[in-house]
């Protein structure tokens, strides 16, 4: 029962992860819609915000040891290195 409740967490957490790339999308792509300039910035920082929130969430629940090996491969400055 533990070790279900625990893999639940840790895929929760994973999914969280990955799912703050769609707000990370949003604010790249608000700028471009037809709004007024000031909804604009307004949705983009709340997009923002929601990104990082949902981000840590997520790193919360999958704990600290997953949670490094995964921000590494989220970042796109290591998807095209060599690996040693």
């Amino acid at each position: 029962m533990q070790r279900n409740s625990n893999q639940l967490r840790i895929k929760l957490g994973i999914f969280l992860m990955v799912f703050s790339g769609v707000f990370f999308g949003l604010t790249l792509i608000i700028p471009l819609l037809e709004l007024p300039a000031k909804t604009k910035v307004v949705a983009a920082t709340a997009s923002f915000i929601m990104m990082e929130v949902v981000f840590w969430t997520g790193g919360l629940l999958v704990g600290k040891e997953l949670f490094t090996r995964y921000k590494k491969r989220l970042n796109p400055v290591n998807w095209f290195k060599k690996k040693d």
